[in-house]
């Protein structure tokens, strides 16, 4: 895959509940596939990709993390300097959709403070096994100051838009911490030239 011509690189991270959907997610966006059996992961895994949004190129390394509890701890290690979190939950899972409050905490206490999230309903093709309504999905997020979307990496629903919007979030920061470096590094610049002019002064007085 060519990576040339990209003007940012990005972290992703995929976190919740084992079985919710996370590496079906991942495959469907970089390589187009669904697993036909059912396999947990262990640890972590990651995919490499890029995407295209309003003209701009990104580089994508997404991180598909284990969500059972006893990988836990090695999950945690994956979150620092990760840009963007999707936090998924299975719609025919009510626990799972419980859930995300605590892998939300995870998130919190051990990933940057700029981190973008997103939440994500998926397995929209079980309707009928539909245990959680995208009402109360749509009221969660809304609680928690984010975006809500529902997929189906079975049948392509809405993952190319998750991956989009949340890109754009990205983007959007990153001018955003720019922006504020130059005005520190400004602020610094002034406060040597200030200080420079005072030792001047100082000599001239000897």
């Amino acid at each position: 895959m060519d990576f040339d011509g990209c003007e940012h690189v990005f972290k992703i991270i995929l976190i919740g509940d084992g079985g919710v959907g996370k590496s079906c997610l991942m495959l469907r966006f970089t390589e187009d596939s669904f697993p036909t059996t059912y396999m947990s992961t262990v640890g972590v895994d990651f995919k490499v990709t890029t995407i295209e949004v309003d003209g701009i190129r990104s580089k994508l390394q997404i991180w598909d993390t284990a969500g059972q509890e006893r990988f836990k701890t090695i999950t945690r290690n994956y979150y620092k300097g990760v840009h963007g979190a999707m936090l998924l939950f299975d719609v025919t899972d009510e626990k799972s959709f419980e859930n995300t409050s605590e892998w939300l905490k995870e998130v919190s206490n051990y990933a940057d403070l700029n981190l973008k999230k997103i939440l994500i309903g998926n397995k929209i093709d079980l309707e009928s096994k539909r245990a959680v309504t995208k009402e109360q999905g749509q009221q969660f997020a809304k609680e928690l100051g984010v975006d809500y979307y529902e997929t189906s990496a079975l049948e392509r629903i809405g993952i190319q838009e998750v991956f989009r919007d949340l890109t754009k979030l990205m983007i959007k920061q990153k001018e955003i911490d720019q922006t504020n470096n130059k005005k520190q590094i400004g602020k610094k610049k002034n406060k040597i030239i200030l200080e420079q002019k005072k030792t001047s002064k100082k000599s001239k007085c000897c």
